[in-house]
C-alpha cells in the first residue's frame, strides 16, 4: 500500500507534492482540476519574497544572500544548513585561485547525475573540481574530497545509490569525516536515495542536512548553489 511520504520528507515544494504516491496520485489532480491547475497560483506566490509551502506549513523565503532579484527560496531547515557554508565561501574570496565548487561523486555517476549537476552549474557560471577532469583516478574517497575542498571554496556530495555503496565499501572513518564536516564546507545532495539511507552508511553524513531531488528538481538545486556561491550578491 502506498504511503505519504511527507512525515519523512515533507512536502515542501508543489512538485514534491505531485510526486508523492498519496498526496500527488490522480485523486489529488482530479479534485483540483489537474496539477496545471494547481501550480499556476503556486508559481505567482514564488516570485514574491516569502511563500507558504506545502509541506507541513513552512514559510520559504529568500536567504540573506540572496540578490534583489532573485527568485529562489528556501525552507527555514535550508537556510540554517546552508548559511554557515555561506559564510565560510565569503571568507575564502580572499583565495582567487579557487574553483567555486568541488563536486565529490561516485564513479558510476560519472556520466549520468554527476554529469548532469556539473553541467547545470557550469551553465550558470559556476567554476567546478570535477573528477572527470582534474581527479586522478584511484583515489580514496576522503582523499578526493579533501583535495578539492582545499582547491574549493565548497564542497558538494552527490549522494546516490552508487555513492553509498562506495562509502560503504571504504569504510570512512567517523573521526576523518568528522574533521571534514567541522569545517562547514559540506553540503549532501541525495538523489535517488534518501538521508535515512545515508544515515545507515554515514551516521554522520547523514546527521548534516542538505538538499534533496526528492523535493526540488536537478536544475533547482543547481541554482541554489549557483546562488549560495555567487558574490554578486554580497555587493548589493
Amino acid at each position: 500500500m502506498a504511503r505519504c511520504t511527507a512525515p519523512v520528507h515533507g512536502h515542501r515544494t508543489a512538485s514534491g507534492r505531485a510526486s508523492c504516491p498519496v498526496c500527488g496520485g490522480g485523486s489529488y489532480r482530479s479534485s483540483y482540476g489537474g496539477y496545471n491547475s494547481y501550480s499556476s497560483p503556486y508559481s505567482s506566490l514564488s516570485s514574491s519574497s516569502t511563500s507558504r509551502s506545502s509541506g507541513g506549513g513552512q514559510t520559504k523565503k529568500k536567504a540573506s544572500w540572496s540578490s534583489g532579484g532573485s527568485t529562489i527560496l528556501y525552507t527555514p531547515e535550508e537556510i540554517r544548513t546552508l548559511t554557515p557554508v555561506r559564510e565560510n565561501f565569503e571568507k575564502r574570496l580572499e583565495k582567487p585561485d579557487l574553483r567555486d565548487v568541488f563536486l565529490c561523486h561516485a564513479w558510476d555517476d560519472r556520466k549520468d547525475a554527476a554529469k548532469e549537476l556539473h553541467d547545470l552549474l557550469e551553465s550558470k557560471g559556476v567554476t567546478i573540481w570535477f573528477s572527470e577532469k582534474d581527479v586522478l583516478l584511484g583515489s580514496s574517497l576522503l582523499r578526493e574530497i579533501d583535495k578539492g575542498l582545499a582547491n574549493s571554496r565548497v564542497g558538494i556530495v552527490l549522494v546516490t545509490p552508487s555513492f553509498l555503496k562506495r562509502v560503504k565499501g571504504e569504510g570512512i572513518a567517523d573521526k576523518e569525516l568528522s574533521a571534514l564536516l567541522a569545517r562547514d564546507l559540506l553540503i549532501p545532495i541525495v538523489h535517488n536515495t534518501t538521508y535515512e539511507d545515508l544515515r545507515e552508511v554515514s551516521p554522520l553524513l547523514g546527521s548534516r542536512s542538505g538538499l534533496s531531488t526528492i523535493e526540488d528538481s536537478m536544475e533547482d538545486v543547481a541554482a541554489k548553489i549557483a546562488e549560495l556561491v555567487t558574490s554578486n550578491s554580497m555587493d548589493e
